[in-house]
């Protein structure tokens, strides 16, 4: 069974920067665990047979303008139901202030109040972005991640065949380290895998013969990142005189990742093999091939070879992680 995560109210109020009005008893030890939030519209006629009292409720212009349309009992009625259910928290946008009855029904029912200048759409659309990335399904596995020219690559491979060092290449070649030894990667959308470091090996690098250094120390902030979205896997492995390499590149291979599929490049690795240029035009490839530009087939087509006889260009899932 997938593991649920939560986030605190107090982490959201921080990180959106929100006003609290009231706070409920119990605020501190508030947490959320679904991205999905509500904007009470039945529930303001009294109908409440699938209210969800797990979701933040947010109030606009909207919800303000129809309850004005009633009396004072019949406000208080219609609010009571709602807090009665005692939602985590209310959000009241555009810094409309909360009216004596919705104070009074929050204070009843022990429901925090909070408020925003943001219009109700924008403060959506920020609440929902950051519940889905706190939220996201996450696994945390070996490897290192580098932004390269735009693209995430995360390179993976046994210990010792030189993902740290050519990591460091990399960076002295204008690119930017995310991740070390440990890579967090979350699920934020149904196509979207992100990556960071742990909080507490954050810009640090170990090399073996060294030791650890700090990235951001010793070549600047712009040689680091905090996170960025995985586009490609490259698995390094030791040359394999054995092993037949792809020499092509018409085969697709991919790793899932959380149930996503991630291109993947094995690229083998012995002495004399500069990996931060191979990998740096494997960035560019990829995103090449992501604008539809495939440079084996163009070749095969200027050598008059018809690409409906190749048929469609073979899928492989090499791995997953779950």
């Amino acid at each position: 069974m997938p593991k649920e995560f939560s986030v605190s109210l107090s982490k959201i109020v921080d990180s959106l920067h929100l006003n609290k009005v009231f706070t409920s008893e119990n605020y501190d030890n508030i947490e959320i665990n679904t991205a999905e939030i509500n904007r009470p519209g039945l529930e303001l006629t009294g109908y409440f047979e699938f209210f969800d009292n797990k979701l933040i409720q947010v109030l606009g212009n909207t919800e303000f303008s129809y309850l004005g349309r009633f009396g004072a009992e019949a406000q208080k009625m219609v609010l009571d139901s709602i807090f009665s259910f005692s939602p985590p928290a209310v959000i009241i946008c555009r810094n409309i202030e909360p009216s004596n009855i919705i104070l009074e029904s929050a204070m009843l029912h022990d429901v925090t109040i909070l408020s925003t200048e943001q219009n109700t759409s924008d403060l959506t659309a920020s609440l929902v972005h950051f519940l889905n990335k706190e939220l996201a399904p996450r696994i945390t596995r070996h490897g290192v991640l580098v932004e390269v020219y735009g693209e995430g690559c995360l390179l993976i491979g046994d210990s010792g065949v030189g993902k740290s060092e050519t990591a460091i290449e990399l960076i002295k070649r204008g690119h930017r380290l995310v991740a070390d030894d440990a890579v967090e990667i979350r699920r934020t959308s149904n196509s979207t895998l992100t990556g960071q470091s742990p909080e507490n090996i954050r810009h640090f690098i170990e090399l073996r013969g060294i030791g650890i250094i700090n990235a951001r120390q010793l070549f600047g902030m712009g040689a680091v990142k905090t996170q960025e979205k995985i586009d490609m896997v490259i698995n390094l492995e030791l040359w394999d005189s054995k092993k037949v390499y792809d020499r092509m590149g018409l085969d697709n291979d991919y790793m899932e990742i959380l149930g996503i599929e991630v291109p993947t490049l094995t690229i083998p690795v012995k002495p004399g093999r500069n990996l931060a240029v191979i990998i740096e035009v494997a960035a560019m490839n990829n995103r090449q091939k992501k604008m539809g530009y495939n440079a084996a087939k163009d070749l095969l087509r200027s050598l008059g070879m018809d690409m409906d006889d190749l048929g469609e260009t073979p899928k492989v899932v090499i791995d997953k992680w779950e």
